[in-house]
């Protein structure tokens, strides 16, 4: 690897780790190991090296294509357009002819679904009608938004669904093939954007300012739509990995307490040196978990989340119970079946944010006091409380004094934030106030969320 290759290498790797996709010095190595034996003319093989070598999840997958792309580009400058000998002289960057051209070409490539063609596309597209000349320093001289604002793509769905349904596909099938294909070329135009980009400022700008973090460590808060469904496709998954691991630690804490008279009485054998320890029987315990979920505004995606992981891993607790509440508090413990389909979980959920709500503002401390009067028979001394909220209650009644007797029911009690701390206790956050009674833990993503379930004991 020339010195060249090796800086890009390094700066690459460093932008994963800052976009949260974990590499290690024995990774970074089995990468330089694995290219010894590829050919660096072949990008391919160097993406699917750097893949197999770096990549642990497919969640971290997407991060890492974006990345790659910058680091090592598939095109440099005007991509296909000089590839084809273009030029602005020979042939106009942005008229109505051009315009109708671009289209013509991009439905025969959608309708066909062809990827080699459309990646062409997406790249004469920026060049043609992406580029904003003339802009202040600092400012990025290529736009994926007006490249897509001009081209207009999605104006072209209806005839690939004609297409589509004239080769005997249905209507619905038809159309959600057609808003996959634009929504891939959109994706594509992106890219390119992207590209040329990093070719001005350099891949490190992009990668610190356009690139998006793995979708476990996207903030619940930020995500868009298209992040919130892949995160559900995660839960499931996560679910697993975590069982598996938390069996193994739960198998690992069998053994109990040192027995010193038994050990004492062993190591005569030996001369009074204890060379085998003995351990009383430890007691079987799991946890009773009981959720209550602030469900109102912005925090509700995160705790819809929450009570998903959890009830995917109800095997590991020894009774789950969750409720909901916005200023008053519904149990919707009935909504997650085991087996139930992730969908029907999602709409449960939705239909029973109303029942949550008395008057629309979210009032902890009368969450609290509901719940103390109706469901106190939930916890017990086996019981953990979770408490999943922002802790921003509207300048409202606190019930401080009633939380602690809750948490004094509990085994133990956690109080999971969405929000970063630096936003603790500003406006109507009263989470030092909270947080003094119940511990408060700061769970923005998947990848916290995961491990505060793995200290659950």
């Amino acid at each position: 690897m020339t010195s060249g290759l090796l800086t890009t290498h390094i700066a690459f790797l460093e932008a994963l780790r800052g976009a949260g996709v974990p590499v290690s010095l024995a990774e970074d190595l089995d990468a330089i190991a694995a290219f010894s034996v590829l050919d660096w003319g072949d990008r391919k093989a160097i993406r699917q090296g750097y893949a197999a070598t770096l990549v642990k999840r497919q969640a971290q997958r997407p991060t890492f294509e974006t990345l790659f792309d910058l680091y090592f580009p598939r095109l440099v400058g005007e991509g296909s357009a000089a590839e084809d000998g273009d030029d602005e002289e020979s042939s106009p960057r942005d008229n109505g002819a051009a315009l109708d051209d671009l289209r013509s070409r991009l439905a025969d490539a959608l309708v066909e679904a062809d990827q080699e063609a459309l990646r062409r596309l997406a790249a004469e597209a920026v060049g043609r009608f992406g580029g904003m000349r003339g802009r202040g320093p600092g400012l990025s001289s290529w736009s994926a938004y007006t490249t897509l604002q001009r081209v207009s793509p999605q104006t072209l769905v209806d005839q690939v669904v004609a297409a589509l349904l004239a080769d005997g596909r249905v209507d619905d099938e038809a159309r959600r093939t057609a808003d996959r294909r634009v929504g891939s070329f959109a994706g594509l135009v992106e890219a390119d954007a992207r590209r040329r980009v990093a070719a001005e400022k350099g891949p490190d700008h992009v990668a610190r300012v356009a690139v998006r973090q793995s979708i476990d460590r996207l903030d619940f808060t930020s995500a868009r739509k298209a992040d919130l469904t892949e995160m559900r496709r995660e839960i499931y998954p996560l679910a697993r990995r975590l069982a598996t691991r938390m069996a193994r630690e739960r198998h690992a804490r069998r053994r109990g307490p040192l027995d010193f008279r038994r050990t004492v009485r062993a190591s005569i054998s030996t001369g009074g040196v204890p060379l085998t320890t003995h351990h009383k029987p430890k007691r079987p315990h799991r946890t009773e978990l009981v959720v209550l979920c602030d469900v109102s505004g912005s925090v509700a995606s995160f705790a819809q989340f929450t009570l998903m992981l959890v009830y995917a891993l109800h095997e590991q607790f020894g009774k789950v119970r969750a409720f909901t509440f916005v200023d008053r508090v519904h149990e919707v413990t009935d909504v997650f079946r085991p087996g139930a389909d992730l969908g029907d979980v999602m709409g449960g959920l939705a239909a029973r944010t109303a029942q949550a709500a008395l008057w629309g503002r979210t009032n902890y401390g009368r969450a609290f006091s509901t719940f103390a009067e109706e469901y106190a028979d939930a916890l017990g001394p086996r019981s953990s409380l979770l408490i999943l909220g922002d802790a921003r209650s509207n300048y409202s009644d606190l019930g401080v004094d009633v939380l602690k007797v809750l948490a004094g029911r509990a085994r133990h009690a956690y109080w999971l934030n969405p929000e970063h701390p630096r936003h603790w206790d500003t406006g109507d956050s009263a989470a030092g106030p909270y947080g003094s009674v119940v511990p408060m833990v700061e769970c923005r993503n998947l990848a916290q969320l995961s491990d505060f379930v793995r200290s659950l004991r």
